[in-house]
């Protein structure tokens, strides 16, 4: 089977590493999946997925395709896909994301706003519409 270099690429997990006992300081602005092991003060943008790890703490603003929080953040998190905290995750700040997962033991402190990207189906608003009609005694 012959594979591409862009197939290779989605498949690979994790292109980019700050690791435990690292410190990092700045803005990030990539195309890649990122995993943070360390500690990152500043601004996260990145067209893949970032994982926060148990033991990592993350002082920014992240916006990505997805992300998983295992360790603490504190910022506001937007996602085109899906921000899963797992039970050893904890956030402070607000969530914007198209789904939301919290595991038993994880922690939400903010607000969270879910959006949909794709378009409302007629027949959706119906049923959605139905249930708004006020009850009639």
């Amino acid at each position: 089977m012959v594979r591409s270099r862009n197939s290779k690429r989605r498949n690979s997990g994790i292109d980019t590493l700050i690791g435990q006992g690292c410190e990092v300081t700045g803005k990030i602005s990539c195309e890649a999946n990122l995993r943070i092991e360390g500690s990152f003060n500043g601004e996260i943008e990145s067209q893949g997925d970032i994982t926060v790890g148990e033991n990592a703490v993350a002082r920014s603003n992240i916006q990505a395709r997805e992300v998983v929080i295992a360790g603490k953040v504190y910022g506001d998190v937007a996602t085109t896909g899906k921000l899963t905290i797992t039970a050893t995750g904890q956030m402070f700040g607000d969530v914007s994301a198209s789904s939301l997962i919290i595991m038993e033991g994880g922690a939400l402190s903010g607000t969270s706003t879910m959006s949909h990207p794709e378009p409302v189906s007629e027949k959706s608003k119906d049923i959605h519409s139905h249930y708004l009609q006020p009850e009639v005694s």
